[in-house]
């Protein structure tokens, strides 16, 4: 008699955010087995971080389509489409309900600290193709494990490495002794202790994102709600100003993303926020009675301020995938095919088409980076690119290549389309005519997907 078939290692997902479950959800549907590694108690445990910020998409916008087949089997009842939800809300009626329908496919406490090939470091060529992925990993109670896997969906996000203030790429000189008055977050001004830190202060923010947008408008309806001459914002921009800074504004085919930059431009213009251009912090330095004074890599001094916000993107955490042969393109961390739809220093128009597994795809086949971790160092990613970049690469593992090559998905224009959108002059940069919000070939057919568009996770520019 013949031993039975080992069991089919499961596909690993790593992370229990939006992608993440929304690919556990599109595995599952093509018969293969989901396994979802969260580091965090919770399903959105990253999202629950930014629980007070309203997305930019109503819930008709921000649900998987798969997902959403999953758990109507369940009894969920899908909120009213045509309100916004904010990051908490989409946790407690929909990621939390989706990783509960998934059941013990999800673990959680479970901290992914490497990827490899099974018997093969980085370097070994020998029958690597055919071995697979081991993932170690370490639980909430120290206890450690390796899980064999077919492939790896690596969906957990830049949450955890915030940029610095310092335009070099490294913190500014004295950034880290001055942390008991730096935040890297959008603060949740309906919580009075953090209403009171921000108060009648005068608050720096640093970034040119949504992210920064959101911080700009909460800190002048502060001001407003105090009527408060001594709450201020000094808005520390690296770029200058030009006629894309706010965003699309009414041109953006999502409202309330063009309304939040419309918001930025308010309190700029009703006196609650100073723009200071071309500003790229080199050092912060204490002032007298504490207060902090920010210095340009010009020699500028800003007037000393109480509190400094950074909002100035994400960067990709690889460690864990040091044994892996990943392709990433050497100025963002993004794989190699898919950087030149997102690279800022091109375009600034945030308009990305969609794509899949082949532009997600690295030399060890079977693992991917997706989610706002595929745009590596790039601004501007929306839910909806992920839940396809998800669907997708489960129509390529599950061996169905035409589904895995058809695009099922348009994305809302954001109204702006720029030059270079990293290092612009006070003029307004030049239009490109030809580049970032002209759609490129093949045109996109949609067939049957939902737009959905993350929140603007504070300090991001990750657009729900």
């Amino acid at each position: 008699m013949s031993a039975p078939a080992a069991p089919t290692p499961p596909v690993v997902v790593i992370g229990a955010g939006p992608v993440g479950l929304a690919a556990a959800a599109h595995l599952l549907e093509r018969g293969l087995p989901p396994l979802v590694l969260e580091a965090g108690p919770t399903a959105g445990s990253a999202v629950s971080e930014w629980a007070h910020v309203r997305l930019f998409s109503t819930w008709g916008e921000v649900v998987d389509p798969t997902a959403e087949r999953l758990l109507t089997l369940t009894g969920w009842s899908k909120p009213d489409s045509s309100t916004y939800p904010s990051g908490g809300d989409w946790v407690k009626h929909y990621l939390q309900p989706l990783a509960d329908a998934l059941g013990d496919r999800v673990r959680y406490g479970a901290r992914v600290t490497g990827v490899s090939k099974a018997g093969r470091d980085r370097v070994v060529d020998a029958d690597r193709d055919a071995q697979p992925y081991v993932v170690q990993v370490k639980h909430a109670d120290g206890r450690e494990e390796g899980i064999t896997a077919s492939a790896v969906i690596d969906a957990s996000g830049t949450w955890s490495l915030p940029s610095p203030a310092g335009s070099s790429g490294l913190p500014a000189l004295g950034e880290h002794m001055a942390s008991d008055h730096v935040v890297y977050r959008v603060p949740d001004l309906t919580d009075p202790a953090v209403r009171a830190r921000y108060a009648g202060k005068r608050t720096a923010v640093i970034g040119s994102g949504a992210s920064a947008f959101t911080a700009l408008a909460s800190l002048a309806e502060l001001a407003r709600s105090r009527n408060s001459a001594t709450t201020k914002t000094v808005w520390v921009l690296r770029r200058g100003l030009s006629g894309s800074t706010y965003g699309g504004g009414e041109a953006d085919q999502l409202p309330a993303r063009g309304a939040l930059g419309l918001a930025a431009k308010a309190a700029v213009d009703e006196g609650h926020a100073e723009a200071v251009t071309g500003f790229r912090t080199e050092a912060v330095e204490r002032g007298a009675e504490g207060r902090l004074i920010l210095v340009a890599e010009d020699g500028r001094r800003l007037d000393a301020v109480d509190e400094v916000i950074v909002l100035t993107g994400f960067r990709p955490d690889l460690s864990f995938l040091s044994e892996v042969r990943l392709r990433l393109d050497e100025r963002l961390q993004a794989p190699v095919e898919l950087a030149p739809l997102i690279d800022p220093n091109q375009h600034s128009c945030g308009t990305v088409y969609p794509h899949g597994h082949r532009e997600l795809s690295h030399p060890d086949s079977g693992v991917y980076l997706v989610g706002m971790k595929s745009y590596g160092r790039a601004p501007t990613f929306l839910a909806m690119t992920g839940y396809e970049q998800v669907r997708s690469i489960a129509a390529a593992l599950a061996g169905e290549p035409e589904a895995a090559d058809r695009v099922e998905l348009v994305l809302p224009e954001t109204g702006v389309c720029g030059g270079s959108g990293l290092f612009d002059t006070d003029e307004a940069a030049e239009p490109d005519t030809e580049g970032c919000c002209t759609p490129s070939a093949p045109q996109l057919v949609q067939l049957s997907a939902v737009s959905a568009v993350t929140a603007t996770a504070p300090g991001s520019s990750c657009n729900a």
